[in-house]
């Protein structure tokens, strides 16, 4: 089921591998929006649905889309942020955004301060990398960063979809995060070290398929090494690191 609408806003696409993965760019927008409500998932995440008219065009078509969440702190400086869009409803024009529950950072502090009617500004997505549902297989691997893509592609991909997920998950609770499709398996590790190892000894399917990673930057090129081993294709896969310990606001796409 696909929570998104696809109805396009301006755009160029064009086709950006054998595979028809799509790329899609859109205008991009700036939207003030207020607190509706939050609910905890699990325990790394808090979910934060977000109104506003603003919200009337917004477009995100991919679950690795990311927009840009701004906020200002007490002491009066914008913090800016990458986050997933998760669910949006564009009757009531909601969007949800989930925030992976750090130990520290400006962004986790707002998220557990955050009380209905605050403000914040969500800019783009700029565009989709739209990846085909029909694919033979998908593996998609990372850590508590990732889940809310990770979370949102599974909904979105055919019931029929052949996928292995690869979570890192720091709370053996957060496993359930995951409504597992009837032919997907699921593989959660406790470190980034296991989170290679469960990578490494996956088996190669035959077919045409899509590898998605995203996770702290270290990590995240460590795996992206190990597809590359294994023989993927620069066009079947992306890897993007979402974090990097002792940074802020950082992404960067590997792959």
């Amino acid at each position: 089921m696909n929570l998104f609408s696809s109805t396009p806003l301006s755009f160029l696409a064009r086709k950006a591998s054998s595979l028809g993965v799509e790329r899609v760019r859109y205008e991009l927008k700036m939207r003030e929006v207020n607190v509706l409500r939050k609910v905890a998932i699990g325990n790394s995440l808090l979910a934060i649905t977000f109104g506003g008219e603003a919200l009337a065009d917004f477009e995100s078509r991919s679950f690795d889309d990311h927009c840009k969440f701004m906020f200002t702190t007490p002491g009066g400086d914008m913090v800016r942020r990458d986050y997933t869009p998760r669910h949006f409803d564009r009757q009531k024009c909601e969007l949800t955004l989930e925030f992976a529950l750090h130990e520290h950072g400006l962004a986790t502090d707002w998220a557990r301060a955050a009380r209905v009617g605050d403000t914040a500004v969500i800019g783009g997505p700029r565009g989709s990398m739209i990846v085909p549902g029909d694919l033979d297989w998908y593996w998609l691997i990372g850590d508590s960063a990732a889940f809310p893509a990770i979370r949102r592609r599974l909904e979105e991909l055919p019931a029929s979809a052949r996928v292995e997920v690869v979570a890192l998950c720091a709370h053996p609770a957060d496993c359930a995060l995951f409504a597992t499709l009837p032919e997907a398996q699921l593989h959660c590790v406790v470190s980034t070290e296991e989170l290679s190892a469960a990578v490494r000894a996956l088996e190669l399917p035959g077919g045409v398929g899509y590898a998605w990673c995203a996770a702290e930057a270290a990590s995240a090129r460590a795996i992206r090494e190990i597809l590359r081993e294994k023989g993927l294709a620069k066009e079947a896969m992306r890897v993007a690191a979402y974090w990097k310990a002792g940074a802020a606001d950082f992404h960067e796409k590997l792959d």
